[in-house]
């Protein structure tokens, strides 16, 4: 029921390749390597290789004890915080550089919009010994300096963008700019499972290694599957990542959270599915922030990771056909459950997986004693510690 997009690209009504006819050439070649190596010993070989000594995989299904009692239910967290560079984003760029590197192309670009994406980029480029280019909006660039330091560290160009709302879908359009311009010797990387087909086929695929691990680990602890699974959605990679072996599974909840941002009535939030419109943005046709004469809107979280105006097709139809449970968690709301993690379990999540953490509790409690839910912590806080000293007042 759930498997690979049709002959187009598409996911039900979703997806597809709305490109310009320059890069249509550039995509049926990626497709197509896509393919060969999907299904290549060695590749998969290599590539399990470097997951596990290089990123540190597989990454441990942690029982929060502390929170569990709080809630009086069983909460278990997916630490992708403890991949190498602090979020699940590496899974793919080591995937996509390496499938790079089998193309031969030797320069590799991305967007990002938290950073984590852009610095698990440089990070890959760099063990494969590739020229590493990064966009990002000046927003988000005086949000997360830390992260900006890293990818120049780490040997990436760090790119400005300036235009529009100067976020990640700002970034995602000078990156698009730059491959219609380099096609030839550059790979364009990226980040979630959004983009032209096969870019979201690509990502999922990359990330599906969260979920493999989440089922034979809660297996081996409860001897059960989970009741729900619960994970923040921006793009949707680390949600599909964990979803996608559990999609079969009709007796396991799978929930979406949202950025509600400031509520989704004041209009600045990045809710794409709870409060979206079909249309077509980088390529796609997917569930989008946008007025009604089809121009994008400005949207909006304290947490960079989450502020798209879009959503990955495969995700948006899995919410249609009711798979997916989608909802949306507030800023305040989620400062409430960075601040709970942090002081129950010792663990700082970033913000994006906070808005998973909040919405986890408040289900918990919900739920019967006995509910058992794993939660993916997709990355790690270090990064928003400053947008969060700022929020608390301290």
């Amino acid at each position: 029921m759930f498997s690979k997009p049709d002959e187009q690209g598409k996911y039900g009504i979703y997806g597809g390749k709305f490109a310009p006819e320059v890069l249509m050439t550039a995509l049926t070649e990626l497709e197509l390597a896509f393919n060969q190596v999907n299904s290549d010993k060695s590749f998969k070989e290599d590539l399990s290789s470097i997951l596990t000594t290089y990123a540190g995989r597989p990454t441990p299904l942690y029982y929060a004890k502390n929170l569990s009692e709080m809630c009086d239910s069983k909460i278990y967290l997916k630490r992708e915080d403890l991949v190498h560079g602090g979020a699940h984003k590496l899974n793919n760029t080591l995937g996509q550089c390496l499938l790079a590197k089998y193309m031969g192309k030797n320069r590799i670009i991305a967007e990002t919009g938290a950073g984590q994406h852009g610095v698990a980029t440089a990070m890959a480029a760099a063990v494969f010994g590739m020229d590493c280019e990064v966009y990002m909006g000046t927003e988000d660039i005086e949000r997360q300096k830390l992260n900006v330091f890293r990818m120049r560290l780490l040997g990436a160009k760090v790119n400005p963008v300036d235009s529009g709302s100067k976020t990640l879908k700002d970034a995602i359009n000078e990156s698009m700019r730059d491959w219609v311009t380099n096609v030839e010797n550059t790979y364009y990387l990226i980040g979630s499972v959004v983009g032209p087909h096969p870019y979201p086929l690509i990502v999922r695929e990359f990330q599906r290694v969260i979920g493999k691990e989440t089922k034979e680990q809660i297996l081996d602890a409860e001897c059960r599957l989970p009741d729900a699974i619960i994970a923040c959605v921006g793009g949707g990679s680390n949600a599909l990542g964990i979803f996608y072996e559990f999609l079969e599974d009709q007796e396991v909840e799978l929930i979406g959270v949202e950025a509600a941002g400031k509520g989704l009535e004041t209009g600045d939030h990045g809710a794409s599915i709870c409060a979206g419109t079909e249309g077509v943005l980088h390529g796609m046709y997917s569930k989008l922030l946008q007025d009604e004469y089809g121009q994008i809107k400005q949207s909006y979280s304290f947490a960079p990771g989450l502020d798209y105006p879009g959503v990955g097709p495969e995700l948006a139809n899995l919410a249609a056909v009711g798979r997916v449970k989608m909802d949306c968690v507030t800023d305040k709301a989620t400062l409430s459950a960075f601040v709970s993690l942090s002081k129950k379990e010792g663990i700082i999540p970033a913000l994006e997986s906070a808005h998973a953490v909040h919405y986890a509790i408040e289900e918990a409690k919900r739920r019967a004693k006995d509910t058992l839910i794993v939660v993916n912590v997709s990355g790690r806080g270090d990064k928003d510690t400053f947008i969060v000293e700022k929020e608390l007042g301290e």
